[in-house]
């Protein structure tokens, strides 16, 4: 069984950072992975990916938040993280972390097994 626990959340003011992270558990070591990813969900909005990586080393990023977010994975702690600054009020959403084994991707929320319950980022102006 693996598990997905996000942590880190919280509200911000605008221009901000915060770290999140993800502590992976269960059956496998992230470095079994396919991919790790992060999405995001504003009210009302769909589940949108932020930035995904591969293998462990090869990261994506949304346009929305290049240059602003970056992705890494530690497959010695079993975590996933995701260090935000210069944040703004569009970047408030409920963050979940995301895996897939080999095979599957994590480009799109419908191709991920594995989700964890969320964290709550709020950036106020």
């Amino acid at each position: 069984q693996v598990q997905l626990v996000e942590s880190g959340g919280g509200s911000v003011q605008a221009g901000g950072s915060l770290t999140l992270s993800c502590a992976a558990s269960g059956d496998t070591n992230t470095k079994n992975w396919g991919c790790m990813a992060w999405f995001r969900q504003a009210p009302g909005k769909e589940r949108e990916g932020v930035a995904r990586i591969y293998g462990g080393v090869a990261p994506y990023y949304d346009d929305s938040i290049k240059g602003r977010f970056t992705i890494s994975q530690d497959n010695a702690k079993n975590t996933l993280t995701l260090q935000m600054t210069s944040l703004i009020p569009e970047d408030t959403a409920m963050y979940y972390c995301a895996a897939s084994r080999p095979g599957y991707g994590c480009a799109m929320a419908a191709s991920v097994q594995f989700w964890g319950q969320g964290t709550q980022v709020t950036v106020s102006s």
